[in-house]
């Protein structure tokens, strides 16, 4: 094998060669253009580096704290509420809404412990505490979990 029978190696590219004068067609600048900071020796600036500038990161107030992406919030609703619906009957988030108790029909729902109550519900909700489980199952009701 000689030299000159090589084969150039197939996706093989040369890289740039610049400074090595004007011949080349990379002389002169070395295709960085003509002066500025980015024509200078140094390398580039860090991300949201703004010329010496009080960058936007640091103007602008810091948010504290933390906040979960997958959050579930619930409603909080408590047992003295359900005192205004007839006994045996269904509480669901569309009855509570419909009787203006929650904001919207699909908003999650939380019934709490404050008050007391008298009649026996068949209440379906997203969440009890333990003191409103107690005192709706001590009136003879019925606490369903629904999702």
């Amino acid at each position: 094998m000689k030299l000159h029978e090589l084969e150039k190696l197939p996706g093989l590219k040369r890289p740039k060669r610049v400074g090595r004068g004007t011949g080349s067609g990379h002389g002169k600048t070395s295709t960085r253009g003509h002066k500025g900071q980015k024509a200078r020796a140094g390398g580039p600036k860090r991300i949201g580096f703004e010329g010496g500038q009080l960058p936007l990161y640091r103007r602008l107030p810091h948010q504290r704290g933390f906040k979960p992406i997958n959050r579930v919030s619930f409603y909080p609703l408590n047992v003295a509420k359900l005192g205004l619906f007839p006994a045996g009957s269904t509480v669901t988030r569309g009855l509570l809404y419909e009787m203006g108790l929650i904001p919207s029909a699909d908003t999650n729902v939380k019934i709490l412990g404050d008050g007391e109550l008298k009649v026996n519900l068949s209440v379906e909700a997203q969440a009890f505490s333990a003191n409103a489980r107690a005192k709706i199952e001590a009136a003879g009701g019925k606490v369903e979990m629904v999702s």
